[in-house]
């Protein structure tokens, strides 16, 4: 008996993700959730260096400042409930010190210059595609850091506004790195605070036009995976989200990333990876008896499996 309906997915034939990759990850909070399963298995990542990103425009300013080597300047930052912040990043990297929030920005900037020539996979997480307009200034934020609401005005992204800025955000690292395979996903995470409909609507826009880009990007390295259709349709139930019945759970993470671990890892990789799984297990196991002659050679079967796989894999650090 068959208890869901399984999307239908096939091992990508090609560029396969494996221990000699470079991994860049950017967008919503999904995004840090697969992360997090790359940092567990030791792969070589780089996670949204400026923070949550919700909307594509948010991805394709920093994607461009980054590439088009921008400087920040005491102009793009603001001081606000005793802090600094910058509109085009998350609050992660609000600081109380201005000169401190200048070094941040710019050390970013220049980091996420490098990963993106470096990078071999390019992971984008879209959430919404609802965006805040900064009315002063008459341009579009990616985090609005508490300023008074009446200072924004909400819009609804257009299919055509995504499909632009992807195309963008594309055109920008083919620019720099050919080579780079560019993976969209869209967020499982639903924005209720925008409306059931509303939320809906957005999650529409952001997958029509990532297939429309998609249609005309054939010899791109540029591909879509599912994770918002594998929430929707093969889990849709409500004990596969958190407490507040708007993220995605553990089990919802893990089953997802599975799914992904079938189509983008390498099976060479899933060797390595459940020999890094035995040694973080044994990392985080605590004995009843330390002494014991069974823990000991227990430790000294775990050190042997660290030696070996950084032997293979320098990089790797426990």
């Amino acid at each position: 008996m068959k208890l869901l309906t399984e999307i239908p997915l096939i091992s990508q034939p090609h560029y396969q993700i494996d221990y000699d990759s470079n991994i860049l990850l950017f967008g919503s909070c999904f995004s840090e959730n697969i992360g997090k399963k790359l940092v567990y298995f030791k792969f070589q990542n780089y996670q949204n260096p400026f923070g949550i990103l919700f909307h594509p425009k948010a991805i394709e300013t920093l994607i461009t400042y980054s590439i088009n080597q921008k400087e920040y300047s005491e102009a793009d930052i603001f001081y606000n409930n005793e802090q600094w912040h910058c509109f085009d990043t998350h609050s992660k990297l609000s600081n109380n010190s201005k000169e401190d929030l200048l070094i941040d920005l710019n050390s970013q900037l220049k980091s996420t210059n490098k990963q993106i020539h470096d990078a071999t996979h390019i992971i984008i997480t879209l959430g919404t595609a609802w965006v805040y307009r900064f009315i002063e200034i008459n341009s579009i934020v990616a985090n609005c850091h508490k300023v008074s609401q009446k200072q924004f005005k909400k819009e609804l992204l257009s299919v055509d506004d995504v499909t632009q800025s992807l195309n963008t955000i594309i055109s920008l690292i083919k620019r720099v790195n050919e080579k780079a395979s560019i993976v969209f996903t869209v967020s499982p995470v639903k924005h209720l605070k925008d409306g059931f409909v509303e939320n809906t609507l957005s999650k529409s826009h952001l997958i029509t036009a990532i297939h429309h880009v998609l249609s005309h990007q054939t010899q791109s390295r540029c591909f879509y995976f599912p994770s918002y259709e594998i929430m929707m349709d093969e889990l849709r139930d409500y004990r596969f989200y958190a407490e507040d019945m708007v993220h995605p759970n553990q089990s919802a993470i893990h089953y997802i990333w599975e799914r992904f671990v079938k189509v983008w890892i390498s099976q060479q990789s899933l060797k390595t990876m459940n020999v890094i799984d035995f040694i973080q297990k044994g990392i985080l196991h605590k004995p009843f008896n330390p002494k014991s002659e069974a823990h000991l050679n227990f430790l000294q079967q775990l050190e042997t499996k660290k030696n070996q796989i950084q032997k293979e894999f320098p990089e790797i650090i426990f």
